[in-house]
This record gives structure tokens, C-alpha cells and sequence, in this order.
């Protein structure tokens, strides 16, 4: 028999978007409105992402909420509209809207657009650590780039670079692209090459010891794709990676604010974008973590009431893979 759906909750908030401090706190447990699709979802662990606490001053939602940070989502149903493919007490996972206030809380809504069966063989540890980067890397090489999709062949001997490879993204856009039949070059620290190596990248740059541009001065290097994960010099650097008529696209930033002044390639391809939650793309990892095909990878697990140091690891960026936490700890 399910539990009770209690009217408070632990829930962590932004006091306001000015300050990137947060409080643990308890707040009623929210009310789902069942005629937009929304579903109550009991969480078990969730995801923070990083910068997202600056992300109320820099992009304001475009209506008053509580600010409530963390969007990835493990969970369980335990209300939902009738007409919804998603039932009480099934398990599910997701990338939440960012319109809504977020996840860290005891209770969270999703809606049908954004939910997914989540994966049967891991762990809620594990399953929170996947919606945000897999489909954001989905979505950069099968919608974005344009090459084509996952199943369409066209990636067949395309060679993808992707910096910050042993990073949340970096680590999908590794495992995606490989298995869509792509050469793949990662960038990361010399503590993450053999990670990187596991997901599938053939050669893995060591940025403290290879300068990228540097590495690019060699025709055999050049390559079709780059997937840019970091901004900032990475990215300024990636650009002499680029074979002519390659695509660069960042999660970062838009590629022409950094790019060199002296740079004298063409008919490069530059993108930036910004992921949005997919149910379709979300169904189609889940499929491939239960084949044993990807895998999520997580760098450490906390209860809520740690969510202080959390962050500071989150924030240090040496965190290798997600960031988790685990609500039924100190629960």
C-alpha cells in the first residue's frame, strides 16, 4: 500500500536571485494540475547542475517562482492525470523545465513530455546521474549538427572531438558518437585519460600537457565535428580543429565570441544551443543503458542536508562525472 502524501517537505531554496546561497527548509508539498500533464513525482535522487544557482540573475524565469535548484530527477509517480502513459508507482526519470521551480525537494512535478521509464538495471544513484547530459548530447549530434541521426549511418567515419570529455556531457557525447560509428578524440585531465578511453575515444588529449591548437597543425588531425562541453580558451582553441566545412558547436557559449582573430579557416559550421527535455530521447537512452550500451557515471553522493560541500565539489570542476543527491540519506 502506497504512503501518504504528507503536506510538508525538505525542499532547498535560492533565498532570491541576487545570491547564489541556498537553505534547507520545508515547504508545502506541491499540487500537481492535472490538466496540464503534470505528475507529482516522489524523489529518490536528483542532480544538480553546474552554474545553475547563477542562472536566476543571468536568465530570469519568465514567471515568479520558487527558486529551487536541481532538474534531473529520479522518482516515483504517485499522482498522475488519466490520461497519462505514466501510472502510480511507476519509476521514472527526467530533465525537469526550467520554468518550474526544480527538484531538490522531497516532492517535484514532471509532465509527460518530459518523463521516461527510467533504466531497470541501475540504481536511483546512478538513473539521476543520466537525463541532463545524455539528452544534451543526443540532441547536439542527432538534431544540432545536422550529420544526421543516431541510426542514419552518416556518422560512419566522421571524427568527433569533444572537449571536457570526462565531464557530465562529455561523457555521453563520448559514448553516443562512438556507438553511432564516429572516430572519437576527447579532451580532459591527465586523472580522467583512461575514463575517457573506457567510453570509447580512441585518443584522449591531456589539455594540461597538449595544447589543442597546437595538436590541430596536422592535416590528419583535422576534424568533422567538434562538441565543445568547457567555453572559453577550449573553445577558442577547437576552432584550428576544425576541418573546412566542419561543424563546431558548444553547450557553452556561442563559438564566434571566441573565436581567434588570426583564424583564417572557412566555411565552418558554428552552433550553440541549449538542450530541451525530450521524452522520445530520453526513451531512446534508457534503451541503450538497459542494452548495456552506455553507462552513467557518477563522482560522488550526498544527502541533502550536505548540499554546502556539494556544491563546492560541483563547483571546484574536477568532479569527474555527476554530482548526486540521494534523498534517503539522513532521511
Amino acid at each position: 500500500m502506497a504512503s501518504p502524501i504528507p503536506k510538508l517537505m525538505r525542499a532547498l531554496i535560492q533565498p532570491n536571485a541576487a545570491e547564489t546561497r541556498l537553505i534547507l527548509t520545508q515547504c508545502e508539498v506541491p499540487v500537481p494540475d492535472k490538466r496540464a500533464g503534470e505528475h507529482l513525482i516522489r524523489v529518490h535522487s536528483i542532480a544538480p547542475c553546474a552554474g545553475e544557482l547563477l542562472w536566476p540573475k543571468n536568465f530570469p524565469p519568465p514567471k515568479p517562482r520558487e527558486l529551487i535548484p536541481c532538474y534531473d530527477i529520479a522518482g516515483t509517480v504517485v499522482a498522475a492525470p488519466e490520461s497519462s502513459p505514466f501510472r502510480v508507482g511507476n519509476e521514472v526519470y527526467a530533465r525537469t523545465n526550467y520554468f518550474r521551480p526544480g527538484c531538490a525537494r522531497d516532492y517535484a512535478i514532471g509532465v509527460v513530455d518530459e518523463l521516461a521509464h527510467r533504466p531497470q538495471h541501475l540504481s536511483w544513484v546512478q538513473a539521476a546521474a543520466i537525463p541532463l547530459s545524455s539528452q544534451t548530447a543526443w540532441q547536439a549530434l542527432f538534431v544540432r549538427s545536422g550529420v544526421g541521426g543516431f541510426t542514419s549511418g552518416a556518422w560512419k567515419g566522421k571524427r568527433v572531438l569533444v572537449t571536457a570529455a570526462s565531464g557530465g556531457v562529455g561523457i555521453w557525447v563520448t559514448q553516443l558518437a562512438k556507438l553511432a560509428g564516429a572516430t572519437v578524440i576527447g579532451t580532459c585531465g591527465p586523472e580522467n585519460v583512461e575514463l575517457v578511453h573506457s567510453l570509447g575515444a580512441v585518443e584522449v588529449i591531456n589539455y594540461r600537457t597538449t595544447n589543442l591548437r597546437e595538436w590541430a597543425q596536422a592535416p590528419e588531425k583535422k576534424v568533422d565535428v567538434v562538441i565543445d562541453c568547457i567555453g572559453r580558451k577550449s573553445l577558442e582553441d577547437a576552432w584550428w580543429a576544425v576541418k573546412t566545412g566542419g561543424i563546431l558547436l558548444s553547450i557553452f557559449q556561442p563559438p564566434e565570441q571566441v573565436k581567434p582573430e588570426e583564424y583564417t579557416g572557412t566555411g565552418v559550421n558554428s552552433i550553440f544551443f541549449v538542450m530541451s527535455p525530450n521524452r522520445a530521447h530520453l526513451e531512446e537512452i534508457t534503451k541503450l543503458v538497459d542494452e548495456g550500451k552506455c553507462r552513467s557515471v557518477v563522482d560522488s553522493v550526498w544527502p541533502l542536508e550536505q548540499f554546502e560541500e556539494a556544491f563546492k565539489r560541483l563547483d571546484s570542476g574536477h568532479a569527474k562525472g555527476k554530482i548526486i543527491f540521494d534523498l534517503s540519506l539522513n532521511n
